[in-house]
């Protein structure tokens, strides 16, 4: 007679920081920080986008530094809890991927606030960062260097976008970080369709420097 064998026992844990990181992402702070400001809703004017680029169009630099630190902070705390809490022997690159890509996709369509959420370069650069600083630090260079000869912010964060993979890849080699980091780039690029769009037709504001 055949030995009857019980189901491997498979921990919920990384399921659950997956679950945990989307809710994070979900805290859609351009929103958030309006509401405490008094401001009108970022998704109502400008480019209607939840991030800081269209808080500091609306004039408020505090209200702007604040959703940058706390969308960056968002992909800080999910990436790094999920390193801390995962278990070592249980496959953690795959499962640090996949709460890594949770915590961005919380950002673009936040549970909280109608799936509407934010193009995501804040919360990867605090992905990036956490996964692995010399990554993050190249995508950050990138930014700047096109920022500073264009001074267009989403000329800035396609460039980072299209750099990212490239040194995930070349730095941390074959693996699901590195295909998480491309996945993520390619999301990116995608959310900043319209942005592409007034590119070519060179109707792309620029900042001005003051």
């Amino acid at each position: 007679m055949p030995s009857l064998r019980k189901p491997a026992d498979v921990s919920l844990l990384p399921l659950f920081l997956a679950a945990a990181a989307y809710l994070i992402g979900s805290i859609s702070f351009a929103v958030v920080v309006s509401r405490l400001y008094g401001l009108p809703d970022p998704r109502t004017f400008g480019s209607r986008n939840p991030g800081a680029t269209n808080m500091l169009r609306g004039g408020n630099r505090m209200a702007a530094l604040w959703t940058l630190v706390g969308d960056t902070l968002k992909g800080v705390v999910a990436v790094a809890l999920a390193r801390a809490l995962l278990p070592a022997d249980a496959a953690p690159e795959a499962w640090l991927a996949l709460c890594a890509l949770a915590v961005f996709l919380g950002h673009l369509f936040p549970l909280f606030f109608g799936f509407t959420g934010g193009k995501g370069v804040a919360t990867a650069a605090g992905i990036l960062v956490t996964l692995y600083w010399p990554l993050g630090l190249g995508t950050l260079l990138a930014w700047l260097a096109v920022f500073a000869l264009t001074r267009v912010s989403s000329m800035a964060a396609l460039s980072a976008a299209a750099a990212a993979p490239v040194l995930a890849w070349g730095w941390l080699g074959a693996g699901p970080l590195s295909a998480a980091v491309t996945v993520m780039s390619a999301l990116l690029i995608w959310r900043h369709r319209s942005n592409i769009r007034k590119l070519l037709s060179g109707e792309e504001a620029a900042f001005r420097r003051r």
